[in-house]
């Protein structure tokens, strides 16, 4: 009986298999699977625009590396040159954000003055001097150049850490939509921060599209 539960068992695999290599695929899939070959190594710059070419989605995707590495764990932390946090509301002070100041409203969890525009704040330091608000030169948010210092604070910092019982690493490095060089340096931060000879492979792809394998320089 337990040859016979075998048997069961390895037909079934045997079956599971084939429905895997017989499944359909659609029309957008077989045509986006034409535009590059599955074995071959691309370099970062060719790699993002075949990701860009294959995404199957209607939306702004976002584009993905996933990393065979070495280590476990926490890799290390890290800057995105040009990817924002969603979860932070930065703003810069002008006319409309100091009426919601005067009305007690505070829309925000970083505001950005300039030295023109900081003394209008100082009566309401009892306000948002105890929520850490008042801007700063310590910090970068009272600035003569409050829009590079608003793209400067927008950038995200995160834990490169793998998945918890293989070396492996998933992270959003951009979007579809986003400039090319911009995705480039974000994914050389990232090859940086994991260490290009602790690399075994590196696969980018859309949120909905396939996976362009990229050459890593060790």
């Amino acid at each position: 009986s337990s040859s016979k539960g075998k048997q069961s068992q390895t037909e079934i695999i045997e079956e599971s298999k084939t429905i895997k290599v017989t499944r359909v695929r659609g029309k957008k899939y077989v045509a986006a699977r034409k535009k590059y070959d599955i074995n071959k190594l691309y370099s970062l710059s060719e790699a993002i625009e075949l990701v860009k070419k294959t995404s199957l989605s209607k939306f702004d995707g976002k584009i993905e590396a996933h990393v065979l590495g070495m280590d476990m764990g926490n890799i290390g932390e890290i800057i995105f040159p040009h990817l924002e946090l969603a979860s932070k509301k930065i703003v810069i002070l002008d006319d409309s954000i100091l009426a919601e100041i005067k009305d007690g409203k505070v829309n925000f969890d970083i505001l950005i003055a300039t030295t023109v525009t900081m003394p209008k704040l100082l009566p309401f330091a009892k306000l948002l001097g105890p929520r850490g608000l008042m801007p700063n030169p310590k910090n970068g948010t009272l600035t003569d150049k409050p829009e590079e210092a608003l793209k400067k604070l927008s950038v995200a910092k995160t834990m490169i850490k793998s998945e918890k019982k293989a070396p492996v690493i998933h992270q959003v490095v951009g979007t579809v939509s986003q400039e090319t060089k911009e995705v480039i340096a974000n994914i050389n931060e990232l090859i940086k921060v994991i260490k290009p000879v602790k690399i075994k492979k590196l696969v980018l792809c859309a949120t909905m599209g396939l996976g362009i394998k990229v050459v890593v320089e060790k």
